[in-house]
C-alpha cells in the first residue's frame, strides 16, 4: 500500500457538494482506503484570475492502486461528479490531483509526481500541511510546513466553515 496526498478544489455550482460527493466515491474504491481529510480552505483563483473563489483541501490515502491507475479513477470520479473540462487553470465543478505518491518520483506524459507546482501553491501547502507538516516533499527534500512557510505570494488561504468527515 502506498500514502498519496490528493488536492482537491472546486470553484462552480455547489463547490462543497461536489468535493463531499467526490470523497464519498473515492471511499468506495475497494483499492483506496482514506486516511486524513484537511479543513476546506477558501482561495484565490491561480492563473485564470477572472473566476470565482475556489474551495480546496488535501485528502491523505492509502492505495495498492499504481500511479496511472490512480489518475484514471480520480478522472472518472470527476466525470461522475460533473466536471466538463473547459479551459486551463479556469473554472471547475471539482479537480482532484495527485500531489504526492510515496517517495516517488514519476514523469510522463499524462502525469508528474511529485505535481510539479505543488510547492508554489498556497491552496495545496496550507491544507497538506494541516494534515502533514512533517511530510518530506520528496524532490525538495524540505518539510511542507518550511514550504509553505517559505512561500512568498499574495494568495490567501483561509479555513472555512465546513469540513467534508472521513
Amino acid at each position: 500500500m502506498h500514502l498519496v496526498y490528493i488536492g482537491f478544489g472546486s470553484n462552480i455550482g455547489d463547490r462543497l457538494r461536489h468535493i463531499q460527493n467526490s470523497i464519498h466515491a473515492l471511499s468506495k474504491v475497494e483499492e483506496i482506503t482514506l486516511r486524513k481529510i484537511s479543513s476546506v480552505y477558501k482561495t484565490d483563483p491561480v492563473g485564470y484570475a477572472a473566476q470565482a473563489e475556489f474551495l480546496n483541501g488535501v485528502a491523505a490515502l492509502q492505495t495498492s492502486l499504481s500511479p496511472l491507475s490512480l489518475l484514471h479513477t480520480l478522472k472518472d470520479i470527476e466525470t461522475e461528479v460533473g466536471r466538463q473540462h473547459r479551459i486551463r487553470w479556469g473554472p471547475r465543478e471539482i479537480d482532484l490531483d495527485i500531489l504526492i505518491y510515496g517517495d516517488m518520483c514519476l514523469q510522463t506524459e499524462k502525469l508528474v509526481i511529485p505535481h510539479p507546482e505543488m510547492h508554489r501553491r498556497r491552496f495545496v501547502l496550507a491544507p497538506l500541511a494541516e494534515i502533514a507538516p512533517n511530510l518530506v516533499h520528496p524532490v525538495l527534500k524540505e518539510t511542507i510546513q518550511t514550504l509553505l512557510a517559505r512561500l512568498d505570494d499574495d494568495k490567501s488561504a483561509l479555513k472555512a466553515e465546513c469540513r467534508c468527515f472521513l
